[in-house]
């Protein structure tokens, strides 16, 4: 090793080439010096990127060209640098909370506030243990599989605590409620498969939330059960409104087709009235236009009285018009026959 520095510091004084070695041994020329030192740092990078060190409480997945090809237990392993990569996985057994923050001991009443069987708050804290019992698809199943967990906790949590009375909550079943919850998770966490497995859930603590919080849930289930009042209304309003209008479009509807028919069945006696009225016309014109004249003056002056003064200077009074009407119609019709 001593004569590799050696040769190294010899060759760097070759850069002054006025300079000679003290001792008088030949000079490396400055290209030969850069190969060694780049042949060490490659042989440093080599021998550490080939090996890799698993902890006691570690697993290893070896992946090669993006696939897994194994997984690797505890102790010294080697790889291929630049081709194959290692994905560590704790297999020791983790927690974390539900309902309170562990760093700072605070509640979190976002996660910890239930409502109970019989419409009470509560709140409750659970601490949760898991383990990855498949590196591979703790790897590759999910990003998150310790969120997933989480997730389906926290919905499990909530429906089991929502079908117990809150006595139960808070004193004698809680070991009840947990291992319910705990089988209720067990269930989904195999549907899910990410590779991560369930060792326990505990109650931490249970206990009623403050006045202020009750208040302001309660103001909120207020508010929800006024938009359901609101819309249960307006559905009713809805259902009550649509057959009236159904049945106004429809009666509507009925009496425009009752119009139209009479109004076609007017027209049709208008003509065949008119029809008739042109036959007797054809057949005695002058009787035709007497009666249609003195018809229409009924119409027009039914209670007129009528005075006529005659060439003689008689004057014959006829009261009502009608009489006029059906004496000149006699009249007409008498010398109509004596034709």
């Amino acid at each position: 090793m001593s004569d590799s520095f050696r040769n190294i510091r010899n060759g760097f004084e070759t850069i002054n080439p006025g300079k000679k070695k003290e001792d008088g041994g030949p000079n490396f020329p400055i290209g030969k010096i850069i190969g060694i030192v780049l042949a060490l740092v490659v042989v440093a990078i080599l021998a550490t990127g080939a090996t890799y060190q698993i902890g006691e409480q570690e697993q290893a997945v070896l992946i090669t060209f993006g696939q897994p090809k194994a997984v690797t237990e505890p102790g010294l392993h080697f790889k291929i640098p630049f081709i194959q990569q290692v994905k560590k996985v704790n297999t020791t057994i983790q927690g974390f909370s539900i309902g309170y923050d562990q760093k700072t001991n605070t509640s979190l009443e976002e996660e910890s506030l239930m409502i109970t069987s019989d419409y009470n708050f509560v709140n409750v804290d659970f601490f949760v243990e898991y383990r990855f019992s498949d590196p591979v698809k703790a790897v590759y199943a999910s990003e998150q599989p310790v969120q997933i967990l989480k997730n389906i906790s926290m919905s499990c949590i909530r429906n089991v605590i929502g079908s117990y009375p809150v006595d139960d909550v808070l004193t004698t079943g809680k070991n009840e409620i947990q291992s319910t919850i705990k089988t209720m998770i067990l269930e989904k966490l195999e549907q899910q498969d990410v590779g991560i497995q369930l060792v326990n859930i505990t109650i931490q603590d249970s206990e009623p939330p403050t006045i202020e919080v009750m208040e302001a849930f309660k103001a909120v289930e207020t508010a929800k059960q006024g938009k359901e009042t609101a819309l249960n209304n307006a559905n009713k309003y809805r259902n009550e409104q649509i057959p009236q209008a159904e049945a106004q479009a429809d009666a509507i509807i009925k009496a425009a087709e009752a119009e139209k028919t009479k109004r076609i069945n007017e027209a049709t006696a208008q003509v065949a009235r008119f029809n008739a009225m042109y036959e007797e016309y054809i057949k005695n014109p002058e009787v035709t236009r007497q009666r249609m004249f003195f018809e229409t003056m009924e119409e027009v002056l039914p209670d007129l009285k009528v005075i006529i003064q005659g060439t003689n200077g008689e004057v014959q009074t006829f009261y009502p018009i009608e009489s006029f009407a059906n004496i000149n119609t006699n009249n007409a019709a008498r010398t109509q026959t004596a034709e």
